[in-house]
């Protein structure tokens, strides 16, 4: 199978000590969307989330709670599969690194780097974050209060002394300028590609593996003499210790590949086209992760493009602050589509966004229920009205078509880029242009000098209405991969038939339909309008604050 027939996306796995927060869900909705978009083109694809279940920390807390380490990652796994549930997320597998499958080929990736000389014993002293893990000296913030973690303030570091296993990443140095170099789309945007070369050319060391100690965890498959940890019992060998959070959590994109059982199916969609991860943890997916790789004999992923963060009044939202949105208050309130649609219109995917529960409601109202909501519900009211639910066909050379060529290059390119953002602003400039189109044209006055037996007015009306249903038409197949039950109504009320699967799969071609004008020799008819997006009446609606 070629590379242009299939697609594999994946994001990072959340950290499954806590429920889930918008901040935490909003890089999985972003590829949710291009995951979708894709298998709308037509191409078979792959699509991977979970949850990373490994650390001292959440053994910690399960202790706290008087719970095992696996009935407290049961629980919360379930709160965040609730939640992407209810935002309409559709993986085509949702990845534990407590599976089976995921703690064979974290061994067999360690198995592999150790064959090829690639990890050694040696002693790691230094700060341990339980939220991140080891963190160099130049990584850690001092203050008058103590040393911290920059990205993880309230949680207390800690300060350790092991004797570890160690991966030899300084070997990947010059491999890993030329890949940044030789591929600059390699990593994206371009300001966290450079932050990441720049890293790079100050020089890499080599970094903790393992840890001792620990019983949470994947055992570590290899003695201190190089023989294997494993007993004749199938169980293993506590004094290996355990393989370190981080090096585990980042095989399961291999995992979810095929990797290590299944070779046939780990060829057709390895390497992944696309990484979604945030800025937090770009050093481990830009150079970590690539290096590993090459150790075990396998390729570096095609892409990854780095998010930032959302912010309330500046700072970084987070559970631990209480500052966060609450995914489930949000889709209560806005619905599935509202909530996805608000999230990736307000939230820039390529950097830090500052937002609110206040902002989400006002988008919501003044994008949704007002501009295309209010397009839609009128256009078909007017056409029930006027033809009698009769659907006339677009013009060809109107200048709705002609905007939609540039509009539609517009979206693709952006979407196929990560601007998810821009993406969407395209296309509502798109729905503004229709709205202007209705004042400029006014199908009421042309409906009444029609009825008055003006000649060329009903020619007029039906040229007009006919040009709204198709910008209709479009407008909702665009959006689909964002909104994907509202777009469904969109198309049954415009008369259409829509063609593609709850997660996408199925159908024509996208590109296809997305022609302006694709199903003009086809007559139909108009069902009755029904509000999409009713609006929320107050902006002071419940807040969905954490």
């Amino acid at each position: 199978m070629s590379p242009a027939d299939r697609f594999y996306i994946t994001t990072a796995i959340a950290y499954a000590n806590n429920k889930p927060g918008l901040h935490t869900l909003y890089e999985v909705i972003g590829a949710d969307v291009i995951a979708r978009w894709h298998r709308m083109k037509g191409d078979e694809t792959r699509f991977l989330t979970g949850t990373d279940e490994h650390s001292v920390n959440i053994a910690q807390r399960a202790a706290e709670l008087g719970k095992s380490p696996m009935d407290f990652v049961d629980e919360t796994v379930a709160l965040f599969r609730a939640a992407e549930d209810a935002l309409l997320i559709s993986p085509d597998r949702f990845i534990r690194t407590t599976d089976p499958d995921h703690i064979r080929a974290a061994q067999e990736m360690v198995r592999r780097a150790h064959a090829n000389g690639d990890v050694y014993l040696g002693t790691y002293e230094g700060w341990y974050c339980p939220a991140e893990g080891f963190k160099a000296r130049s990584d850690v913030v001092e203050t008058a209060e103590g040393t911290h973690c920059p990205n993880h303030p309230t949680v207390p570091l800690q300060w350790l002394s092991e004797h570890n296993w160690f991966f030899r990443l300084s070997a990947y140095q010059e491999r890993l300028e030329r890949l940044f170099e030789e591929h600059p789309d390699f990593a994206q945007p371009d300001y966290r590609r450079n932050e990441m070369l720049g890293f790079i050319k100050q020089g890499l060391d080599d970094f903790s593996i393992s840890r001792a100690g620990a019983t949470w965890g994947i055992p570590f498959p290899v003695m201190p003499d190089g023989t294997s940890s494993q007993r004749p019992d199938g169980s293993w060998d506590p004094a290996a210790g355990t393989i370190y959070v981080w090096y585990d959590a980042l095989v399961n994109y291999v995992t979810g590949a095929g990797f290590p059982d299944d070779p046939t199916t780990f060829e057709k969609w390895w390497p992944a086209d696309l990484h979604v991860i945030g800025k937090d943890i770009a050093r481990f997916h830009t150079i970590y992760w690539p290096a590993m790789l090459w150790s075990a004999g396998l390729e570096a992923p095609r892409h990854v493009w780095i998010h930032g963060w959302l912010l309330a009044q500046g700072e970084r939202m987070s559970k631990s602050k209480g500052n966060f949105l609450d995914p489930n208050d949000v889709v209560r309130t806005l619905g599935a589509d509202g909530a996805r649609y608000v999230t990736l219109r307000e939230v820039a995917f390529d950097r830090d966004t500052d937002v609110s529960w206040d902002s989400f409601v006002r988008r919501y109202n003044a994008d949704l229920a007002n501009d295309f909501g209010n397009l839609l519900n009128r256009t078909i009211s007017m056409a029930n009205r006027y033809l009698e639910g009769e659907r006339p066909a677009p013009g060809p050379d109107a200048g709705l078509a002609k905007a939609w060529v540039g509009t539609l290059a517009t979206y693709r390119e952006r979407l196929e880029t990560c601007l998810l953002q821009d993406a969407l602003c395209a296309v509502w400039e798109f729905v503004g242009a229709a709205n202007r189109l209705v004042d400029a044209e006014q199908p009421w006055a042309l409906a009444k000098a029609m009825k008055a037996g003006e000649a060329d007015a009903e020619t007029r009306l039906r040229a007009v209405l006919g040009d709204l249903i198709e910008a209709c038409r479009l407008i909702a197949l665009a959006a689909a991969p964002f909104i994907p039950t509202a777009a469904p109504r969109a198309l049954a009320q415009l008369g259409y038939a829509y063609p593609y699967g709850v997660d996408g799969n199925g159908g024509p071609s996208l590109l296809d339909e997305l022609r302006w004008g694709a199903h003009a020799g086809e007559p139909g008819r108009l069902a009755t309008a029904e509000p999409l997006f009713p609006r929320i009446e107050t902006e002071a609606a419940t807040p969905a604050a954490g």
